[in-house]
Parts: structure tokens; C-alpha cells; sequence
């Protein structure tokens, strides 16, 4: 399958000073298909060595006593036979087995760098963590991280417009035009468009789960898929944190997303969850969750709003899942309400909002929410270009009374409606009108300063 993230490694591998890469994300994104089957079998060909940190022992063994990265050279090229230089691309995966790697990352980078070197796996932040912050061992012997020596890299499921290039590549193509030239959709076509919002509604970004539905068309077979790696990610907790009250937490946390944003104040509120518990109580889920790219967590903004963007309150914040798939999973809503025709009744602006959400993480925003007086309230604020964007996402027509009342405390370029209805601008109000399946494409343009209307 296609992933944009492959742009990312062919512009790391071409730049002359690159530095051995770390590719960060979550479990079962796609991150060792992306760097071995997709980047290394395309632009290294017979010329890399792929090293599993989680089943060849003996490497992880030899790795785990030395950051000597000549000795791990000769090492690794004797037992794979094959001679390490600046044309093998060398793979470590799974690196959370053998995070002395990652620390030998800097002696690769000062002394190999020549030679273009690739670290990734799961849980990686977690483990490094737990290295920097052991008790009982000197600090001689700590856990050092690479700081300034490597490029880094964070791979997200996979986002709308990636799920439309795999499942129908005629009509993404179709849609980036529209896109591009700045003009409305057929009404066919917007309908065809907004079909596959509700099946990526449904199935989400995991590749697996969306490589099943592509392969077979079958929701239920990709539903089986998203039940299998959310219990997965429940399975993590335990074997990766420290205490059992810990994980009990964060279980709980992680199995209430859905429940803590289907309310009318969407903000955190551990009473949900625990009774009479304080939102400090759960710091240690919440950082866990979050590190490990499983939940995405969106911060509060009040009235006047200054740059750079800064929580006015850190207590104050929403919670998303990583996955829209698993989100829906969660919801409980039964399947036959992404494709019914009744789905517009059934579905609450909730999954549109965690949908969006996503997208705005995978393209490298950090989340913002604002709230004003009363119930006055926008769901994203994005900084781009040292300009505002505040970000209303509606289910349906909706009001513009938010944007109004955040208009008399805040100058914007342009305020953006991300709903179902069709492309438009009214340059009056400075509101850009864009369909759910043009929010790709646009988080895309904020996060590189291209923004246009």
C-alpha cells in the first residue's frame, strides 16, 4: 500500500548530512512495512540488512553490551554475510527490545555517518523512558538519548486521502484537483466523496484493517481486524508499565474515550471514569497514552489567544483516539449505521471531530480547542504562518455564532467549516467552507505554510 510518509524517507535519504533516522508510532501503523517492504525494497534493493531486535537474539544480545557502533558493524556484516557501507541501508526493528541501539546512534552518527542506518518499533518512548529514569544505577550507566546526533520521524494510521489513494486511486485524484483549483464537486461526485468518509468513519487507518476491506469489501472481516488490535493495545499495558494500579488506569482511560467526548462538555473529567478522582491521578495514563501515539490529546484555549499557542490550563484538555476505526469500534454503534441510510441521524459530531482531529495530528499540528463565554466554543485552533485558523467542525449546517463571538477577541486569516456540505468561501466573513474529504489535503498546506483560499 501507499503511504505518504515514503516522501519523508526518499527526502531523508537524498539530504547529504542526514543522520541515522528514528521512526517512531505506534503498534501496527505500518511502520516496518513502510521502511522494509516499501522504502528499502524500492530504493535499497539487495542492498540492505534487516535486523529484528525481537527474535534474533544473538544480535540483540551483542548490541546490548556495546554502543561501539564499529564493533556492531563488523558484528552484524559477519553474521549476514554481507559487507556494510554507505550504499546498505541498515534496519533495526523492534528496537523497545534493545534500546542500547538507539544510544549507539550517536557514535553512528559521528563516526559512520556515511552509512544510512534506520531504527524503529513500538513502544520505543515508553522503554527509553524507563531506561533514562531507572532507579539504583549510576548515572555513568544510564541510558543517554541521542540528542542532537539523529532525524526523526513519527508514522500515524493511515489518514482519508492515503485510505482514498489504496481503495480508489480515480477518485482521489479527482478530489486533490478539486482541491488544488479551489472549486466545488460535482453533487454526484461530493455524494460518491462523503460514501467513503462513512466507510473511513468506519474502518479506519489501520493498515491491516484497511487492507482487508480493500481486499475483500467486507466490514465485518476489517471489524475482526480492529477488535484483535484494540484488545492488542489493551494486552500493552500490561506487559509495558510499572504498576498494576497503573495499568488499571490507563485501561480504563483508554476504554472511556469514546464516553468522555459523546457529552456536551467534551473536556476530560476523571469523575467519568473514577469516583472522586482528580485528573492528576491519571497523569501517568495520559502521558503513557499519549507517548504511546494511541490517544492524542487536545489542549484548552480561553478568549484573547496569543502566539505561540500555549494551554491557558493544563487541566483542561480532551482526550481522541489515535484511530478513527477503533473510536467507531468502541462507540458501540453497530456497524450497519456507517452505510444506513438513516447515518446522519445515528452519528454524533463526535466521530467527525475525532476524525479531523487525526488528520491534523498525522500532518504535524498540535491540537488546540477554544472556549469562550457561555458555550461559545471552536474545536480547533491551528497556527500557520504565524496566522491564525480556527477550525469549526459541523456534522450539519451548524451556526456561526462561535466565530462570531471569537472574531471580537481574536484577528484570524481565515475561519474554516469542515462539514459534509460542498467547497466555498465567503470572503465577507473570511469563512472557508471545506468537505470532510478535503481535510487532508488542507491540514497538509497549514502545516507547511501553503495555505490558500
Amino acid at each position: 500500500m501507499e503511504r505518504n510518509a515514503l516522501q519523508d524517507l526518499i527526502e531523508w535519504n537524498i539530504n547529504r548530512r542526514k543522520k541515522p533516522l528514528i521512526v517512531w508510532g505506534a503498534r501496527q501503523v505500518g511502520k516496518t512495512y513502510l521502511v522494509k517492504n516499501i522504502f528499502a525494497e524500492n530504493y535499497y534493493k539487495d542492498h540492505y540488512i534487516y535486523v529484528d531486535c525481537k527474535i534474533e537474539d544473538e544480535i540483540r544480545a551483542f548490541c546490548s553490551d556495546t554502543a561501539n557502533a564499529q564493533k556492531i558493524i563488523e558484528y552484524i556484516s559477519l553474521r549476514k554475510g554481507k559487507q556494510i557501507n554507505e550504499k546498505t541501508l541498515l534496519i533495526f526493528d523492534e528496537v523497545q527490545e534493545c534500546p542500547n541501539i538507539i544510544s549507539s546512534l550517536k557514535y553512528f552518527c559521528q563516526d559512520y555517518r556515511q552509512i544510512p542506518v534506520i531504527a524503529t518499533g513500538s513502544m520505543v518512548r515508553i522503554k527509553l523512558q524507563r531506561e533514562t529514569h531507572k532507579r539504583g544505577v549510576k548515572d555513568n550507566n544510564k541510558f543517554l538519548f541521542p540528542v542532537g546526533k539523529i532525524n526523526q520521524l513519527t508514522v500515524y494510521p493511515m489518514t482519508f486521502d492515503e485510505f482514498l489513494l489504496n481503495s480508489n486511486k480515480m477518485l482521489y485524484d479527482a478530489l486533490k484537483e478539486a482541491y488544488m483549483d479551489r472549486h466545488p464537486l460535482d453533487s454526484q461526485i461530493h455524494e460518491l466523496a462523503m460514501e467513503q468518509i462513512y466507510k473511513y468513519l468506519l474502518v479506519g487507518g489501520m493498515p491491516e484493517a484497511v487492507d482487508t476491506f480493500i481486499e475483500s469489501g467486507n466490514f465485518l472481516e476489517s471489524r475482526d481486524i480492529l477488535k484483535t488490535l484494540y484488545d492488542n493495545y489493551l494486552s500493552d499495558m500490561d506487559l509495558y508499565q510499572a504498576s498494576q494500579e497503573a495499568v488499571l488506569r490507563s485501561h480504563t482511560l483508554f476504554q472511556n474515550i469514546y464516553k468522555q467526548l459523546n457529552r456536551e462538555s467534551r473536556n476530560f473529567s476523571p469523575g467519568l471514569i473514577e469516583e472522586k478522582s482528580k485528573t492528576r491521578d491519571f497523569a501517568t495514563s495520559i502521558q503513557w497514552l499519549t507517548m504511546a501515539h494511541v490517544v492524542n490529546q487536545s489542549f484548552q484555549l480561553k478568549e484573547h489567544i496569543t502566539m505561540p499557542l500555549i494551554p491557558d490550563n493544563e487541566s483542561n484538555f480532551r482526550l481522541f483516539l489515535g484511530d478513527i476505526g477503533m473510536f467507531s469500534y468502541q462507540s458501540g454503534i453497530n456497524a450497519a449505521s456507517f452505510i444506513s441510510s438513516e447515518r446522519e441521524n445515528t452519528l454524533s459530531g463526535i466521530f467527525f471531530e475525532n476524525f479531523v482531529a487525526n488528520e491534523l495530528i498525522a500532518k504535524g499540528h498540535k491540537l488546540f480547542y477554544w472556549r469562550g463565554k457561555a458555550s461559545a466554543e471552536l474545536e480547533f485552533i491551528i497556527e500557520s504562518d504565524n496566522k491564525l485558523y480556527p477550525i469549526d467542525v459541523k456534522k450539519g449546517k451548524g451556526t456561526l455564532n462561535s466565530l462570531e463571538k471569537f472574531a471580537n477577541h481574536n484577528k484570524f486569516a481565515c475561519a474554516i467549516k469542515v462539514s459534509k456540505n460542498n467547497y466555498g468561501y465567503h470572503p465577507e466573513q473570511k469563512l472557508l467552507t471545506l468537505p470532510f474529504y478535503f481535510i487532508s489535503f488542507a491540514a497538509a498546506d497549514l502545516a507547511n505554510g501553503t495555505m490558500k483560499i
